[in-house]
């Protein structure tokens, strides 16, 4: 992977004010009999966004976790307050070079696993430079 650029969580939220706070207007002084039914719109942030000081979003570069339906270009939010655990797929600094892969913890034994055939995993022990930066929650990714 390699990430090729992220970004912080600038935004700040609509937990307090949402868009059942928007009153509706009707010249005739009725709301229409359609209000009752309405639904109101589908806030992404609200959606995918729990810790909002812990989440960044980051463009992905590279095809290492395809397999796994990360693909190049795609964007990952990833939260630092999750803890890591087998089979998650987290964003690791592996001597000073940010991946994404999917983390392995067998017994005394860890391992940064690509969904790509044509890399190999990356074995983690006490001498190794890696360190879990956070967890992957969510992908977008386009389909143009």
């Amino acid at each position: 992977m390699e990430v090729e650029r992220f970004f912080s969580a600038g935004y700040t939220g609509s937990k307090q004010f949402n868009q059942w706070h928007i009153p509706t207007a009707n010249a005739t002084g009725f709301g229409a009999a359609a209000d009752d039914y309405m639904e109101r719109g589908i806030d992404l942030n609200e959606q995918l966004i729990k810790n909002k000081p812990a989440t960044f979003f980051m463009r992905v570069s590279g095809n290492s976790m395809a397999g796994g339906g990360i693909h190049d270009g795609d964007i990952v939010i990833v939260d630092r307050s999750i803890k890591p655990a087998d089979g998650k797929i987290v964003i690791a600094v592996v001597n000073g070079e940010m991946l994404i892969r999917r983390l392995e913890q067998r017994l005394n034994r860890m391992r940064l696993l690509p969904e790509s055939p044509r890399l190999a995993a990356i074995e983690i022990n006490e001498f190794s430079e890696v360190s879990i930066w956070g967890v992957v929650i969510y992908t977008i990714h386009s389909h143009l």
